[in-house]
């Protein structure tokens, strides 16, 4: 997988002479040259900087690498980036085990911008191939996770580094009969109980864990600090079979079966009558400020962290298991900077578009881009111009929070 992780600005002048235009092209080409960073888009000093942030991405199949060499890039009007051929970033394979043909992984598109938030607190990860479980028949599993972080980015970071090795440990372990039932319940509870034990370590890391990266019993920090910050999580996982999804928060994952959108978690927001219940028999309440909000601070009735609000907000997350079928199109995973001003049923029509075989892979999107630099050959993956049409359609609706989509091509997979 190859990774970009650019800073933009939005910022267009209204002197439009030959000069002012010779000079923008210039340094177009010159941010192209020396702004495209490969690397961690978590790091700080790509997280420091104040214009939007960009982090885009797709996967290639193994099988399909030798005719499928495109990277693909944001729309050339917001700061689109095509890597040249002869970049030098590499493709990891995954290990070929004897015996075994190459697993494809999937194809996705990832998008990831600060939009007209102040501070840019989503991250995602994504890991193709995360492992092969005894339980899965040693098949791979394919890990997606975006986190929304609030009162800073430290819990959304910590748990895009953390979350898919403890997915892993948990996979990985030799997981205990959980009663009795068909193989497809056994196998459906196994999951729960991966998910929830996996989350739960991570809400236990968050709360522990000081704004420094210490452990809070640990650090001289003031002990507040580790406790005003929290984040939502998302998380899907995929195999040959089954669609796992495990949500913590008002992120939010959308199935395109058919068509039609099918939710695979269910926003978890104060005013939810279940949600209500709970939070006001663990002693807490929800005030409208702004929206209904836990004791008029927090917008969502569950996250990672947040130890000052606990036991109101709560870690547990909703587990969805879903067995896939063949008239599954996409998978769409997103933070609430989307949802708010985008449907589910909308989000999936324009994804399927994008996905159609018959739809332009460049749908015009990096004409910009192709004049500067004169490179017609390379197109974006349409999962990566799915994530990115997304993207822009929120930010044209006024969303006013971090934007973060993955769309995941379940047509062309394993």
């Amino acid at each position: 997988m190859t990774e970009i992780y650019r800073t933009i600005s939005t910022g267009r002048g209204d002197d439009v002479s030959p000069t002012k235009c010779r000079e923008r092209r210039r340094r177009r080409i010159e941010m192209r040259r020396q702004a495209a960073v490969f690397g961690d888009p978590s790091s700080s000093r790509n997280r420091d900087r104040t214009d939007m942030e960009v982090y885009s991405s797709f996967a290639v199949p193994l099988r399909k690498q030798a005719r499928r060499s495109e990277i693909g890039g944001l729309p050339a009007d917001i700061g689109g980036f095509i890597a040249p051929s002869t970049s030098s970033c590499q493709i990891s394979e995954a290990p070929v085990w004897k015996g075994e043909e190459p697993e494809e992984e999937p194809l996705y598109g990832i998008v990831s911008v600060m939009g007209r938030s102040r501070k840019m607190e989503d991250t995602v990860n994504v890991k193709p191939n995360l492992c092969k479980p005894e339980f899965n028949r040693k098949r791979p599993v394919h890990f997606f996770g975006v986190y929304d972080g609030h009162g800073g980015s430290q819990v959304s970071t910590l748990c895009s580094t953390t979350m898919h090795t403890l997915v892993k440990e948990e996979l990985e372990q030799n997981l205990e009969e959980e009663g009795g039932g068909s193989e497809n319940d056994v196998v459906e509870k196994k999951w729960r109980g991966v998910m929830k034990r996996s989350f739960k370590r991570m809400d236990e890391m968050a709360t522990c864990t000081c704004v420094c990266g210490t452990s809070v019993p640990l650090c001289n920090c003031d002990p507040r600090e580790a406790a005003i910050s929290g984040s939502t999580a998302v998380v899907a996982v995929l195999t040959q079979d089954h669609i796992v999804v495990a949500n913590t928060g008002d992120s939010r994952a959308v199935l395109c079966r058919s068509g039609l959108a099918i939710p695979l978690s269910n926003d978890h927001k104060p005013d939810r009558p279940d949600e209500r219940a709970r939070i006001e028999a663990a002693g807490g309440r929800v005030l409208v400020v702004d929206g209904a909000r836990v004791e008029g601070i927090l917008a969502t009735s569950r996250a990672i962290g947040d130890r000052y609000l606990k036991p109101m907000v709560a870690w547990e997350p909703e587990v969805t298991f879903m067995r896939r079928e063949a008239g599954d199109d996409c998978l769409v995973l997103a933070s609430d900077g989307l949802w708010d001003v985008l449907s589910s049923q909308l989000a999936c029509d324009i994804a399927r578009f994008c996905l159609r075989e018959e739809t332009p892979s460049s749908l015009d999107l990096n004409r910009m881009a192709l004049e500067d630099d004169n490179d017609g050959e390379q197109n974006p993956s349409r999962s990566v111009l799915a994530a990115t049409l997304l993207t822009r359609l929120a930010l044209g609706r006024q969303s006013s929070d971090n934007i973060s989509v993955i769309v995941i091509d379940l047509k062309n997979n394993t």
